[in-house]
């Protein structure tokens, strides 16, 4: 099989540009190690290319156009969109999979409608990942939008058949692929409540999502979704989508909400795959 690695992280902007106002700093390193570990457990896979499935904040995509899925196809990208000194990561080309990318959109569309992108400018949704996943950007990315931002959302079933789907296209392709989703659990960015977390929230999603247990995470409705985890708790998508490209029990790496700076439920985690 083609699928080498699968897991999921945490991506708020807070994690690389406000490290610096972190007061638990032990915690913030173990935090940090955990991200290493999951770097370096990429890396022993043999993957050949990273597909990040992430939740883009309206750089690229906006209400004019705004497509459920999408799947990046461009020789190269560029990021930060946001200003590098707020993000402290430096602006810089990521090199691409162009021809792996539409082998891969060719195989999805056969039964998830997917549109796709020669040009992407990423944001911190995934240069957040890519800092700390791929820090020299040596490996070439595939980055893939689920839509978590706009009404009407991307339907919790079919990002679960888009991680289906992704699986099935990676594993008819010969080269070794990783893939990671990356969000926020709960968490509220950009409001008066910035800061807050839903720890029970959190834990019973990452509860759901490490035993794959299809059926409770199907019942998520965004009207609870927003309630309990904040605007920003749509985008367990990408999470669902990693752990049905996966098919098997995850492994929960790391989680604490113990580092309010970041604004966000800090996790890492990956999946068996079968």
């Amino acid at each position: 099989m083609s699928l080498v690695y699968s897991g999921v992280l945490s991506h708020a902007p807070g994690i690389t540009g406000r490290a610096h106002m972190v007061k638990n700093t032990a915690k913030r390193d173990e935090f940090y190690a955990k991200l290493d570990t999951q770097r370096q457990e990429i890396v022993e896979s043999g993957a050949e290319a990273l597909v990040v499935m992430a939740a883009e904040h309206f750089g690229n995509f906006f209400m004019n156009n705004m497509p459920a899925f999408c799947i990046g196809i461009g020789e190269k990208y560029y990021g930060p969109i946001e200003d590098p000194e707020w993000l402290k990561i430096d602006r810089t080309t990521i090199p691409g999979a162009p021809d792996l990318g539409v082998r891969l959109t060719k195989e999805v569309m056969q039964t998830v409608d997917t549109a796709y992108a020669e040009e992407w400018k990423f944001d911190h949704g995934i240069m957040v990942p890519l800092h700390f996943l791929t820090p020299n950007y040596e490996l070439p990315i595939i980055p893939v939008n689920i839509n978590c931002q706009g009404p009407p959302l991307t339907p919790l079933h079919r990002a679960w058949a888009f991680g289906e789907a992704i699986r099935r296209a990676a594993d008819l392709v010969p080269e070794k692929i990783a893939v990671v989703g990356t969000g926020g659990i709960s968490h509220w960015p950009a409001t008066p409540d910035s800061g807050k977390i839903n720890v029970e929230w959190d834990r019973e999603f990452l509860d759901r999502l490490m035993r794959q247990d299809k059926q409770a995470l199907m019942s998520y409705t965004d009207e609870d979704t927003y309630k309990d985890g904040g605007q920003g708790g749509f985008e367990i998508r990408t999470f669902i989508a990693a752990a049905a490209a996966a098919g098997g029990n995850g492994e929960l790496q790391f989680y604490t909400p113990e580092l309010p700076i970041f604004a966000v439920g800090c996790t890492v985690a990956r999946f068996d795959i079968v």
